[in-house]
């Protein structure tokens, strides 16, 4: 057994390794929220040009801000930042590989000032960000900062705790020292996402000094995108299978799907990697290919969550092997989301829904329901419900966005149609339990709340779609109510 370091790669023969010197690599973007998916997406692409002989000074090095970061400190650093990406194919296959584009790892709540003088290097020119749809501190109503979470951040010469905290800092201490401004690169599933990451780390700044706040948004760059590949949680499984199968002792391996993709706004501040040359689409407008993806994968997958768990399924592929859950979804896409989508240039739109079954149907890849019905409240408002209004306006088909909704709420009781608990993960877990447990004698109380459906809760045609399903789920079931359209 070979424990993944520098000084193993030359041993490693039964799995493909990087080709680069990573003495040459040279740190150049500063990352925010390195988990799975930024392990699995853009690391990856970054890796595939060095392995071209390009990019060697792009190298990524890793922030991480929260108190449960230490885990992937500890395993990256014991590991010199290298890590395998697996790669499951659907016959059973694995595809393994050593990624090398990450560099170094800081946690941030061990040394602020080493975070800050990365980010003020003049080496770093692109920051990127994947801290999940809750972490931009959006107000689901209003659209505006929210700035719970960020009070200590706010407070005059505070050492910045948070990712908008830092950029901002770094931002200030830049432009003090003359040095241009980096690229701020949103890469998470909101729609607009680097037009939210502006928005919102400018009213941040103007809370501290307007001054900065009218060079975030005159000078800084921040790139829309879109991303997509499914990466479920790493296992313990997935360490022993790349231990038996191939021999690595890897404490944090990352596994994936085939499928890849990322289109890219040409909206950098100065010089970018040639992401381009490595597959990744470089736009005018990311705009049509985040809505198909956003409406299309990122909300059937919560068609199927709810639903599917309710009915008693554990994985996305098991329900997507079943001819109900796969009809139900297809008439989804079909009649609810596609309708609501502007021209795709380059893609055919059936092609991309079947293919989005196929993906899900997966047998290897092996991604819960448990993981896609988390943060839900961070997810319906920006996913599902631009869809139900859009709709509603154009007095087109609701009935399925409405069951979702409806199945989100029944799920939110944090009991199963066996009896079982449920464990509701989400930051308003409290809030949701709470009001979902007055679902039978109250229908309309899950969706009454303002901040995550704003007056959907008036609309007297959602309003009699949601109170029929939530009244089928709770006579009929999952399966049933199904069976039902």
């Amino acid at each position: 057994m070979t424990q993944l370091n520098t000084a193993a790669l030359g041993a490693l023969g039964n799995l493909a390794v990087l080709s680069y010197d990573r003495t040459a690599v040279t740190p150049g973007i500063v990352h925010f929220g390195v988990g799975g998916f930024h392990r699995a997406h853009q690391a990856m692409y970054l890796d595939a040009l060095m392995n071209d002989g390009k990019a060697l000074d792009w190298g990524i090095v890793g922030v991480g801000v929260l108190r449960q970061d230490r885990r992937m400190y500890d395993v990256l650093s014991g590991q010199d930042h290298l890590y395998t990406l697996v790669i499951k194919h659907p016959d059973g296959t694995l595809e393994p590989r050593v990624i090398g584009s990450l560099v170094d790892y800081l946690f941030a709540p061990d040394d602020a000032n080493a975070v800050l003088d990365r980010l003020v290097d003049p080496a770093t020119r692109i920051v990127s960000l994947t801290i999940t749809e809750g972490g931009y501190h959006v107000n689901q109503v209003t659209g505006e900062l929210d700035t719970s979470g960020l009070e200590a951040d706010l407070e005059p010469d505070a050492v910045p705790g948070s990712a908008f905290g830092f950029v901002v800092e770094a931002l200030a201490r830049r432009r003090a020292a003359g040095i241009p401004p980096f690229t701020v690169m949103s890469c998470d599933n909101i729609p607009g996402n680097g037009h939210v990451a502006r928005k919102m780390l400018a009213a941040f700044a103007r809370l501290k000094d307007p001054a900065l706040a009218d060079h975030l948004e005159n000078e800084v760059r921040f790139p829309n995108c879109m991303v997509d590949r499914i990466t479920p949680v790493t296992t313990d499984g997935d360490r022993s299978a790349l231990s038996e199968v191939f021999g690595v002792e890897d404490g944090w391996p990352v596994v994936c799907e085939p499928f890849t993709q990322w289109v890219l706004e040409d909206d950098f501040g100065g010089v970018r990697p040639p992401y381009e040359e490595v597959g990744v689409q470089i736009v005018d407008d990311v705009e049509p290919y985040e809505l198909m993806k956003l409406r299309l994968l990122n909300a059937s997958h919560q068609a199927l969550c709810y639903l599917g768990y309710l009915a008693g399924y554990r994985y996305a592929h098991e329900v997507c092997q079943d001819k109900l859950f796969v009809g139900f979804l297809l008439h989804y896409m079909t009649e609810e989301g596609t309708p609501t989508l502007p021209p795709v240039p380059g893609v055919d739109l059936n092609r991309y829904r079947h293919q989005l079954i196929e993906r899900f149907a997966n047998p290897e890849v092996k991604d819960t329901l448990a993981r896609l019905c988390a943060e839900s409240s961070d997810r319906i408002p920006k996913w599902l419900v631009p869809v139900i209004r859009e709709q509603l306006a154009a007095g087109r088909e609701i009935k399925r966005s409405a069951l979702v909704v409806a199945s989100w709420a029944r799920y939110a009781e944090g009991v199963d149609e066996q009896g079982e608990p449920i464990e509701v993960v989400d930051r308003l877990r409290d809030k949701l339990v709470e009001r979902a447990q007055h679902n039978r004698e109250d229908p309309l109380v899950f969706i009454s709340d303002p901040d995550l459906f704003g007056d959907l809760a008036s609309d007297s045609r959602f309003v009699a779609e949601y109170t029929a399903a939530v009244r089928s789920l709770h006579e009929m079931g999952a399966r049933a109510t199904l069976e039902s359209l």
